[in-house]
């Protein structure tokens, strides 16, 4: 079963996500963060084999985590989830900078399972 680590500022979206991971029986959910500096300290202590970070949070930003992570394990699994719908500066940043994939929201199941099922 694979581990993941699910970054959000927003408790219902987080929760979102955490239901759909968790009810595909595939994955498990070792850590919540709120924002990419906890999502660093938590990546290192909790080892998960897929991180899935929202890109517009309070105190770190996705992309300065991201950036962070992949510095730290060029091999990382890291999702950005965005609303900006895969167009735009920020996520063209996003993949040149390491991230595999991004998850839109408002989430569709089926993608986001596709998604990690590839990673």
């Amino acid at each position: 079963m694979k581990k993941v680590l699910i970054v959000d500022d927003s408790i219902a979206v987080a929760r979102q996500l955490e239901k759909i991971i968790v009810g595909s029986g595939q994955y498990q959910v070792v850590g919540h963060a709120k924002n990419g500096a906890e999502a660093i300290k938590l990546k290192q202590s909790e080892k998960p084999d897929i991180v899935c970070m929202d890109m517009n949070m309070p105190v770190m930003d996705g992309l300065t985590a991201l950036r962070t992570m992949m510095a730290l394990d060029p091999q990382a699994k890291v999702v950005m989830v965005t609303s900006l719908g895969g167009v735009g500066d920020k996520f063209t940043e996003a993949l040149r900078h390491g991230a595999r994939n991004v998850i839109s929201k408002p989430f569709e199941a089926e993608k986001v399972l596709e998604i990690l099922g590839v990673l």
